[in-house]
């Protein structure tokens, strides 16, 4: 019994090392540290932490504002292919067209780029010891995923994006 049991945890263990490092390639699941998302730039639309609770849901609140992560395939837009655009569900800014999106295979929206060359910042992300291209909304600084170069083209890039941190328009702007 006590070797069935040390067998389940080292599955476990296994399982969560293989589902973070299947993030960092775009195919995990899991939360990230809690850090505020303003922390390190200054962006043109500012909430206080008590408006930007009272404005978004606890999922969104943890996706935007503390750069968590939703679980693969239980976002909203993963599977959806409907024309239309892509906006911040924190601040409304355009992010992505439907036009660009495609199927990863990760579980999460992913995209071949953003909606302007102004839409997304992007920065450095060194957590959990991985080296990472962090997406935020340029104009509220939330969370929205990763950028990856390994997607089709024209561009070779893959914005692997929480649903979470959208918000869906049919047609267009």
């Amino acid at each position: 019994m006590l070797r069935i049991a040390r067998c389940c945890v080292a599955l476990f263990a296994l399982s969560a090392c293989f589902s973070l490092a299947a993030c960092s390639a775009g195919a995990g699941s899991g939360g990230t540290a809690a850090r505020p998302a303003s922390a390190a730039h200054s962006y043109p639309y500012q909430l206080t932490e008590s408006e930007w609770k009272t404005k978004l849901t606890p999922e969104q609140y943890r996706i935007l504002r503390e750069k968590g992560t939703e679980r693969a395939g239980t976002g909203a837009y993963a599977e959806d292919h409907r024309a239309g655009v892509y906006s911040c569900a924190g601040c409304g800014q355009l992010l992505f067209k439907s036009e660009d999106k495609f199927d990863s295979g990760t579980g999460w929206p992913s995209y071949t780029r953003p909606a302007t060359n102004r839409s997304v910042a992007t920065e450095v992300d060194t957590s959990y010891g991985m080296r990472r291209e962090e997406v935020m909304c340029s104009n509220c600084g939330g969370h929205l995923g990763h950028v990856f170069d390994d997607g089709p083209a024209p561009t070779g890039l893959r914005y692997c994006i929480n649903s979470a941190s959208l918000s869906f328009a049919a047609g267009g702007p």
